[in-house]
C-alpha cells in the first residue's frame, strides 16, 4: 500500500491511500484544487480516486466534498449520523453517490475497509482501517481518548496515522481560546494530546506497528517538534529503537508529495 498525506491539521485533513492500483481518500477537508495539487506532487491524479471515506461532518474534514462529488462520480461512505449531517447541510453535490458504512463491503477498492467509532463531539465520528490481505493500516484522528473499540481496531496495524493534536501547556496558556473551547479540546470527546498519543504509540509499537505518522496537529496549540519529542521519548523509554523497531514522523500541514510505502 501507498499512503500520501495531502494535508493534516486542525484546518484541513485529507489522506490518499492506494492498493493494487486503486486509490481512495479519507476525508476531503481541503479544496479540490489543493487535492489535485497534492496528488500531482505525489505523481497521482484525481482520476485515481475510486472512493471517499468520511470520518465526520466538521468542516476541516468535508469542506471540499461538494466540489469533489460534483467533479467525480465516486461513492462517499460515512456513518449514518455523519451522513445525516452531510445531507441536511447540503454538503455534497446533488445526485452524489452517498453510502453508509454498512455498505463498506461494496467499496470499489482493493482492500478490506473497517469503520470503528471514535469519541468526538460530532454526530457519529468514525475512523478506518484498511487491510490488503497482508498489512493493515489505520487513519485515526479526532478522538478525545483511546477507547477499547479504538484500541481493538488499531492494535496490529503496520502503519497508523495517529492524532497528536495539542500540547497541554500550550493549550492552557493560549488565552486566545475561550475557556469553554479549551475545555472541549481537552475533553474525552475532543482531541488527543501529545502525551496520550505517546502512551498509545507505545502500545502500538509493542503490537507490531512499524510506522507512525503524527497528524491533525493544532497550529495554535502544538508544534511538530513538540509532538515528535513527546512521542519519541515515550517510545525510547519503552526500549524501542528508532529505525530498528519503528519509524516516526509528523504529517505536514499541506502535502509535500511524500509517499509512505507499506
Amino acid at each position: 500500500m501507498r499512503i500520501v498525506s495531502i494535508c493534516s491539521s486542525s484546518s484541513a485533513n485529507c489522506t490518499y491511500i492506494e492498493s493494487g492500483g486503486k486509490g481512495f481518500i479519507v476525508d476531503i477537508g481541503c479544496s479540490y484544487k489543493a487535492l489535485c495539487d497534492g496528488l500531482e506532487l505525489a505523481g497521482r491524479d484525481v482520476s485515481d480516486i475510486n472512493a471517499v471515506f468520511i470520518t465526520h461532518e466538521h468542516s476541516d474534514h468535508i469542506a471540499g466534498l461538494p466540489m469533489l462529488t460534483k467533479k467525480l462520480k465516486i461513492p462517499v461512505f460515512a456513518s449514518e449520523g455523519t451522513m445525516d449531517m452531510i445531507v441536511s447541510k447540503n454538503k455534497a453535490a446533488a445526485g452524489a453517490d452517498l453510502r453508509l458504512i454498512s455498505e463498506l463491503e461494496d467499496a470499489p477498492v482493493n482492500v478490506k475497509v473497517t469503520a470503528f467509532h471514535t469519541p468526538h463531539d460530532s454526530a457519529e465520528s468514525t475512523d478506518y482501517t484498511f487491510f490488503d490481505g497482508e498489512n493493515k493500516i489505520a487513519v485515526c484522528t479526532d478522538l478525545g481518548c483511546v477507547t477499547p473499540e479504538v484500541r481493538e481496531n488499531l492494535l496490529g496495524s503496520r502503519f497508523v496515522l495517529l492524532e497528536a493534536n495539542y500540547d497541554p501547556e500550550m493549550l492552557t496558556r493560549n488565552l486566545n481560546y475561550p475557556y469553554q473551547l479549551r475545555k472541549r479540546i481537552s475533553s474525552d470527546r475532543g482531541h488527543l494530546s501529545n502525551g496520550d498519543c505517546a502512551a498509545f504509540a507505545r502500545e502500538l509499537v509493542k503490537k507490531g506497528t512499524v510506522s507512525i505518522l503524527l497528524g491533525h496537529l493544532s497550529r495554535n496549540n502544538n508544534t511538530p517538534e513538540l509532538a515528535l519529542k513527546t512521542v519519541s521519548a515515550a517510545l525510547q523509554g519503552s526500549g524501542a529503537v528508532m529505525g530498528r523497531d519503528y519509524v516516526l514522523d509528523a504529517a505536514a500541514v499541506t502535502g509535500n508529495g511524500k509517499a509512505i510505502a507499506i
